[in-house]
Formats: C-alpha cells, sequence, structure tokens
C-alpha cells in the first residue's frame, strides 16, 4: 500500500510505501539568508516532516542536497554534521545546481525508513 500525506496535483510532501518514507525537496524557510541559516531551516522542516511520517534523523537512509554554489559547501556541511546524530549517516549526494528561485541556497531530498 502506498501512503500520500499533503498531496497536491504536482507533488506528496511524504509519500511511504513498505516501512520507508520519501519526503519531497525541502529549503530553507527564509531565503533572504545565508547559507548557514537557509541550511538549518531546512533541516527543520525536515525533522518536522520526518516526525509527522513516523520517522527521524536516526532512520534517515539517503539525502540529496542540491547547494546553488559550491563556495558554500564547507559552511553547508558545517551545518549538516552538527545536524546528523553520530553513527547515522545517510548515503549522501551532494551536487551544484540550480534553484526553482534566484535567492534559495540549497534544497534536500530525504528518504528514511519508518520507526
Amino acid at each position: 500500500m502506498i501512503e500520500r500525506q499533503e498531496t497536491k496535483q504536482r507533488m506528496s510532501r511524504i509519500v511511504k510505501h513498505n516501512g520507508t518514507v520519501y519526503l519531497c525537496g525541502q529549503v530553507c524557510a527564509d531565503a533572504t539568508k545565508g547559507i548557514a541559516e537557509q541550511t538549518q531551516t531546512m533541516l527543520d522542516k525536515v525533522d518536522l516532516l520526518l516526525d509527522q511520517a513516523g520517522s527521524s534523523r536516526e532512520h534517515m537512509l539517503s539525502a540529496t542536497i542540491y547547494i546553488k554554489d559550491m563556495k558554500d559547501f564547507a559552511e553547508m556541511n558545517a551545518v549538516w554534521d552538527a545536524w546528523v546524530p553520530e553513527g547515522h549517516a545517510p548515503a549522501r549526494a551532494c551536487v551544484e545546481a540550480s534553484m526553482a528561485r534566484e535567492a534559495l541556497l540549497v534544497e534536500i531530498s530525504v528518504v528514511a525508513a519508518e520507526k
């Protein structure tokens, strides 16, 4: 069975199937801020969605991070490293990419296991 939450025409914010949680891409709460704050508020949103889906950051399986400019890679990673629980790092990819809005600096897509 596939469970979709907060579904609209284009996407669902959460999709669950066979104990796996798929989150739609998450961006920051305030795109006027720098990379560190954009990363932190983006990850805060991931926490909320994982909790809503019956998962947590300790159950992340993979993460794909899209960063607008690799010059921000180290600063973004400092926030990421502080957020990921020790011993629970997911498989991860990070690529430089154009963003849907000019002011966005980072976006993430997460797959996790249910608790």
